[in-house]
Parts: structure tokens; sequence; C-alpha cells
């Protein structure tokens, strides 16, 4: 029998006991991302969670405010705690400072295809769904657009009916709120561009796939051209 020398075992940290925080903010997370706690649910109240866990209330703050901080969970005085995302990359996302065009860029990698995908896969349930999104849209008061527009995006998102793909791009959705309100106080933003929207229901309601990914590539190419039209310093003639 061999023997490792000692010289040849790496040196390794004594094993830490988790914080009982920190056994919370696990539990917590595992109902979140496995979408027990849907996104945009409120959870359940803190006399419920401190006796389903059987934690003091000090504990359980002290958990909400971990996951708060990583972007899964929002606090809101008086109104209760709500599901933000099913992981931290949101905020990340959120924390890292990134631009509109970094936030174009990463849609371009993904909207596209996924309404490629949409236009192959999607039922007709997942039709109406987007339908109804681009009514509530286009109806929608200056102060309600933005969300209205993220649901067209998430519902174009979810008839792609490919779960990675999904999850990636809902990480995404806050940011996208963000650089989306942002943009909306712009001179020359225009809320009612068809490409990427209308005409991607177009091409998913007859099954094709290149005219949707192409209508979702034409909308994202214009919007950088007008970032970069509009970013860019004017000069006096």
């Amino acid at each position: 029998m061999t023997h490792v020398s000692p010289e040849a075992v790496p040196s390794l940290d004594p094993v830490q006991r988790t914080s009982l925080s920190d056994q919370v903010v696990e539990r917590l997370r595992t109902e979140i991302s496995e979408g027990r706690w849907p996104v945009g649910q409120r959870i359940p109240p803190e006399p419920e969670l401190m006796a389903s866990l059987g934690v003091a209330r000090g504990t359980l703050r002290e958990a909400l405010r971990a996951l708060q901080y990583s972007g899964m969970l929002e606090i809101r005085r008086g109104d209760g705690t709500f599901v933000r995302a099913r992981s931290e990359v949101p905020g990340a996302l959120a924390r890292s400072g990134a631009s509109l065009r970094d936030v174009l860029e990463a849609r371009r990698a993904l909207e596209p295809q996924l309404a490629r995908l949409a236009a192959e896969r999607a039922t007709p349930e997942d039709t109406d769904r987007i339908a109804g999104a681009l009514a509530a849209r286009a109806a929608a008061s200056d102060a309600e657009w933005v969300e209205s527009d993220v649901a067209v995006h998430e519902a174009i998102a979810r008839a792609a009916h490919n779960p990675i793909l999904f999850e990636v791009y809902t990480a995404l959705l806050p940011r996208l709120h963000e650089s989306m309100r942002s943009a909306q106080q712009r001179e020359g933003f225009c809320r009612d561009e068809p490409r990427g929207h209308d005409d991607v229901l177009a091409a998913i309601a007859r099954r094709d796939p290149d005219a949707a990914a192409a209508s979702a590539e034409e909308n994202l190419a214009a919007t950088a051209v007008w970032d970069a039209e509009s970013s860019a310093p004017h000069t006096a003639e």
C-alpha cells in the first residue's frame, strides 16, 4: 500500500459550521429557485416563516436582508416581501453598472434566438399571451409602458420553451427594465416600434423562425443606432 506524503496533501481550511441565518437563507433560496414562490409573488409573512422555520425574528430578518442584497427579494415597507428574481444573477447585473449598450449586446445574444425558437415551438396559449402583452403595451400610459414592454419580451422568451435560455433571459429583465426606463427619458425615444414586437408575433403566428429572429435583430440594431446617435455630443453649426 502506498501512502501519500504530508507534503503532497494540500492545505485545507477546517470545516466551518454555518450560522443559523445562513441555513435560513438556503431554505428560502430553495423555495424561490425551485419556483414554489414565483417571481412577483409576496412571500409568506414573517410570523408564518418564523413558525415554520423555528427561528427568531432577528435571524429571519438577517436572512431576508441577505436575499434582498443578492437581488432575489424586494422588501417593501408596509407591504411585505416580494420575489424579485429566481437567482442572484439579476442582483449582480444591477450592481455591474452596465450601460444601455452593454444591455443591448446581451439582448442581441439572446432575443433573436428566443424569437426563432418561439416561432418553432409556441403553443396557442403562448401566442395569446404575447398578443395580450402587446395589447397592454399599446394601451399603457408612459408611466406603465416600460413594465408592459418588458412583459412582451418575457412572453416571447417563455414561448421559446427552453428553460435554460429563459432563466438566463429573465435574470436580465430587471436590468432591461432599468435601461429602458432611462432610455424613455431621452429625446427621440420611440415607444411604438413594431420590429421586435408586433412583427415578431406575426412571424410566430405563421411559424416563420427566420422572420422572427430577423425582426428581433432589426429592433435591437435600430435601438443601438439610436443610442449611439442620441448619446453623441452635438456641435453647433
